[in-house]
């Protein structure tokens, strides 16, 4: 017997083990804030890391463009085999003259071009890869704004859920009290059987509105940990038991924010990138119409000599410096349309920036006109929850007293419940409008 008692006791220890196991290493597990996710995100998000390798492919462009200022130098040589060397002196059917050369040949020697002029297309082109560049890291800023956003979000999304599971909870525990007292009553033959039905069935609801949290915050936390960088099952816990601070939001007037936009905006700034490069493109396309001077050099030993006459079976060297002027005749005709297309993607250009404009300014009003409804949701919301929890109070003082019915009871708590869920979405919605008007004028 004591043998059985020792075996069942070990049993249970086993199986409370990883229960304990779990809850000490939850316990253990940090609580991020939301500046604290953001950094994370910024270093390990997979969106921010194909931005910043676009943009170090921009750089690398640069040095690409800045390498053909260099001058062009090859060495070569080859090795052949000569035919016979038949001169005809006296036409193609005449008899020909065999000049004596060797059955094979080679040659080794050198090429220089330095370009010393070409209307600054070598120049213009890095000016257009440094302008790629900085609308790359303009890219960057506005992909790690939209990421900050997205992170928020996802944050608010899991702060709300984990505080829709104590409002559950905390009703649960008070509605079975309730059910408890009701039953009591019950017995007593002071209220009827549908009374408890009724608060069983609202009971259940409960529950299965707490498993449908639950549910929604893994997915909140799994989202969280795919913005961050890390595997979606990582233990993962937040700060939700701080208040949400909305009083550091300043009531700033819509033109501020405005005129902040269009001078911090990554997307504002990309098209006027786009503007200055097609500027400079119509220049580039232009430069075509001019001439290309060039310093060239070439020098190479060759075996035997047939170049020049008298000819010779010994080894000669010879070589040329010099300076080319070179003169395209056909872009005089060639180019007139690619310079009317680069014109017209200039004016698109500029157009797309007008449009850009109108389009944040767009955004700001919403923006900000949504901050100012959620501002006026958290006091409507603050408002009703005193009076909810009034009614709740009057009411249950009286369903004790037999003098109003349960369904009453029932209705008032679940809009007390309704009330708090309302407020604490409110005030998410809060933070989240101001964070979505700092990403829009940039300075997130």
């Amino acid at each position: 017997m004591q043998r059985y008692k020792t075996t069942h006791i070990l049993s249970i220890l086993l199986l409370l083990l990883p229960h304990a196991i779990h809850a000490q290493y939850t316990e253990n597990v940090h609580p991020l804030s939301l500046e604290e996710i953001w950094k994370v995100a910024e270093i390990n998000n997979r969106q921010l890391k194909l931005a910043d390798l676009n943009h170090q492919q921009s750089k690398v462009e640069i040095l690409e463009a800045k390498d053909r200022l260099l001058p062009e130098l090859s060495v070569g040589g080859d090795v052949k085999l000569n035919s016979k060397f038949l001169i005809y002196d006296n036409g193609l059917f005449s008899s020909p003259q065999n000049v004596p050369v060797k059955g094979y040949g080679y040659g080794i020697g050198y090429n220089l071009n330095f370009t010393l002029y070409n209307g600054g297309k070598d120049k213009r082109n890095i000016d257009m890869k440094k302008e790629e560049e900085t609308r790359k890291q303009y890219e960057v800023d506005m992909q790690k704004y939209n990421v900050k956003y997205n992170v928020a979000v996802a944050y608010f999304d899991l702060y709300k859920f984990l505080h829709f599971n104590d409002f559950l909870n905390a009703e649960i525990e008070a509605e079975k009290k309730q059910l408890r007292l009701i039953e009591s009553l019950h017995k007593n033959g002071t209220v009827l059987k549908s009374d408890v039905l009724r608060t069983s069935v609202k009971l259940s609801q409960l529950e299965l509105s707490l498993s449908d949290v639950s549910k929604k915050t893994e997915i909140a936390k799994q989202r969280l940990n795919i913005l961050m960088g890390r595997k979606n099952d990582t233990a993962l816990t937040i700060k939700h038991a701080d208040a949400i601070e909305l009083n550091t939001i300043a009531d700033d007037d819509y033109n501020d924010y405005v005129d902040i936009a269009f001078n911090k905006s990554s997307e504002y700034k990309i098209v006027n990138s786009d503007i200055k490069w097609s500027e400079l493109n119509i220049k580039q396309v232009k430069a075509t119409l001019l001439p290309k001077v060039s310093l060239y050099s070439n020098y190479n030993y060759t075996y035997p000599q047939i170049s020049f006459y008298p000819y010779s079976n010994d080894l000669w060297g010879f070589g040329q410096t010099g300076i080319k002027l070179q003169y395209s005749i056909d872009n005089l005709y060639k180019s007139k349309h690619t310079i009317a297309r680069a014109q017209v993607v200039s004016n698109q250009a500029n157009e797309k920036a007008e449009m850009k404009k109108d389009e944040i300014s767009l955004q700001v009003k919403e923006a900000y006109l949504q901050q100012q409804q959620a501002l006026e949701s958290v006091e409507t919301a603050a408002q009703n929850i005193i009076k909810t929890t009034e009614t709740v109070r009057v009411i249950r003082s009286s369903y004790l007293n037999q003098e109003s019915l349960l369904t009453d009871l029932l209705e008032a708590e679940n809009a007390l419940l309704e009330a708090k869920f309302n407020l604490t979405t409110a005030q998410t919605s809060v933070k989240l409008t101001h964070i979505r008007l700092l990403a829009i004028i940039g300075i997130l």
